[in-house]
């Protein structure tokens, strides 16, 4: 008979994958390490097996403790397993930029989840790395995994993740590509391969607001590269231990937008349902493709499961609010779809400044047209009343038609993208459209830069 004796027995000996659709355009063999088959579903499965023996060995981690990490919810995962078979307790602080299912996932293994803020400082005290080391000094008998500096992280792939490629390729492997958050699976890997064959280039994947790219080219730790984004599992805004920058060839930097588009791609059209670092991965193999021959094998490791990403990257609402969807946008209507059925909030002429003022606050507008039973007469912007204000401190009780501007122009609803852009002026904010049903809606300069 064969079985593992528990679930982490069967963490490792992934399998390779060969890419074809999205690769058409590449001069070599694209294999793909699939770290999805691994039991929490992510190439962290591996270094958090491995940092937790080697604390047990050398008496950091005792019987009964709790392990504590700050984790963008991978290592959080393996390192739960493995607590679950050790019987030990599980803390995971985790950044509020990260999807809710990698949340609700940490619980469901019975881990306590620590939300802190995203946009501060690596050494703010409200951080996820330093509520994770208060936590631990305040936690009797606990460990702080500490995964971007621990060195058994990149030990996990210098003895597993590195040899299983060199196995798996025949010793053929020219290339190896992965997006870099910890430092511990390039460094790993780069550093057996290269020992293998120091000719094998690896390369890292970036994204922008992260220093990885820029400090490896020069040197330099340049904080004006530190800002916030998007991409989950790759970047850093600090220098882990583990990144060893000696093993890497070079960096190339990926947008938040073709990370996200090229994560539906990989389900879409190679039928990989992956995170969000493997659509960075892959488009930035696009980016590096010139560094390719016909007689090349490129490998690139995808980290983790889609499943971690439905309310995000394969959310069309999600996409959309943050303009990663790629839809043709041609006309007055194309520009307000996705809000096409909330009603047009007006103002009459008789009412009073403060109504207008009220009303603009209630649904966080900056401008609002004005009508009365003949349809729209004026209109009202948040700039025309500070002047208003300015001028007369008891404005608030003024009524509208005293103070309100020319109506916004009125177009069709099949008017050119050129043709509204061009009615938005230093004097008129905003441009009515007339919808098919009769009713109307208003394009703000926000709504024509969303689709730009």
């Amino acid at each position: 008979m064969e079985y593992a004796e528990n679930i982490l027995g069967t963490i490792g000996n992934t399998p390779m994958i060969k890419m074809n659709t999205l690769v058409k355009g590449v001069d070599a063999l694209v294999l793909a390490k699939y770290e999805t088959f691994n039991p929490g579903n992510s190439v962290k499965d591996r270094m958090a097996l491995q940092m937790i023996e080697d604390a047990e060995a050398d008496g950091r981690l005792k019987p009964g403790g709790t392990i504590i990490e700050g984790t963008s919810g991978n290592t959080g995962m393996g390192l739960a397993l493995a607590a679950i078979i050790k019987g030990y307790k599980m803390v995971c602080v985790i950044s509020d930029k990260q999807s809710k299912e990698k949340m609700d996932i940490l619980r469901a293994v019975g881990s306590e989840v620590v939300v802190c803020p995203t946009n501060v400082e690596p050494d703010d005290p409200r951080s996820y790395y330093s509520t994770s080391k208060r936590l631990s000094e305040e936690t009797p008998n606990s460990w702080y995994v500490n995964q971007y500096d621990n060195p058994s992280n990149a030990r996990a792939h210098y003895q597993s993740t590195g040899p299983e490629i060199w196995k798996q390729t025949d010793g053929k492997v020219t290339h190896f590509i992965v997006g870099v958050g910890t430092g511990g699976t390039i460094s790993g890997v780069g550093k057996y391969l290269k020992e293998q064959n120091p000719n094998v280039k690896v390369w890292g994947i970036d994204t922008y607001g992260s220093v990885f790219k820029k400090y490896h080219e020069t040197g330099i730790f340049d904080e004006n590269e530190i800002y916030p984004y998007v991409t989950e599992g790759i970047g850093e805004d600090i220098l882990p231990e583990n990144v060893d920058f000696s093993v890497i060839d070079g960096f190339t930097k990926v947008t938040d937008k073709d990370a996200a588009i090229y994560t539906r791609r990989l389900a879409k059209e190679e039928g990989m349902f992956l995170g969000n670092s493997a659509g960075a991965a892959i488009k930035g193999l696009l980016q590096l493709k010139e560094h390719f021959t016909k007689d090349d094998v490129v490998v690139i490791l995808f980290h983790d499961h889609g499943s971690r990403y439905v309310g995000k990257m394969f959310n069309d609402d999600w996409m959309r609010d943050r303009g990663f969807l790629d839809e043709e946008v041609t006309v007055a209507a194309d520009l307000i779809k996705d809000h096409s059925d909330k009603p047009l909030v007006t103002v009459r002429t008789e009412e009073l400044v403060q109504h207008a003022i009220e009303r603009m606050r209630e649904y966080k507008i900056s401008q609002i047209p004005v009508e009365d039973h003949e349809g729209f007469v004026g209109s009202l912007d948040e700039t025309a009343l500070l002047q208003a204000y300015i001028k007369n401190g008891d404005i608030a009780t003024v009524p509208i038609k005293d103070v309100m501007q020319a109506a916004f122009p009125i177009v069709k609803a099949d008017a050119t993208i050129d043709k509204v852009s061009n009615l938005i002026t230093k004097e008129n904010q905003a441009v009515l459209v007339e919808l098919s049903n009769g009713k109307h809606h208003i394009i703000t300069k926000h709504d024509i830069i969303s689709a730009i």
